[in-house]
């Protein structure tokens, strides 16, 4: 089985930063691409927001709500990524969800895994 872990998570005051990881585990051969997604105070599943990912060249794609502010990095030989958050404001508050598809390991492939979420909360 290939999980998702993340990490890093908190209460920061609003211009603060906070870093986030997500280590995929399991025999991995693999991985296309991995991202983050939120998932805002109150609000369904289906209305998580994807935020940025990067794949196994590592090519970014970032919301426009965080370009400049997040940056997301891979250490393909950790099967682990980061993000980097920077003047969090207010509205960033969510659970942060780590995202890997395409993926290839020991135990089969998978279209798209989920990791289980770690909370950022942003107030003064």
């Amino acid at each position: 089985q290939v999980q998702l872990v993340e990490s890093g998570g908190g209460l920061v005051q609003p211009g603060g930063s906070l870093r986030l990881s997500c280590a995929a585990s399991g025999s991995i051969f693999s991985i296309a691409s991995m991202g983050w997604y939120r998932q805002a105070p109150g609000a369904p599943r289906q209305q998580r927001e994807w935020v940025a990912n990067i794949t196994s060249g590592s090519n970014t794609n970032y919301a426009h709500s965080v370009k400049g502010r997040f940056t997301i990095s891979r250490d393909n030989a950790k099967n682990t990524i980061y993000l980097e958050m920077n003047n969090l404001k207010p509205e960033d508050t969510a659970v942060y969800h780590c995202n890997a598809e395409s993926v290839r390991a020991a135990s089969g492939t998978y279209s798209r895994i989920w990791g289980q979420g770690t909370q950022v909360t942003v107030s003064s």
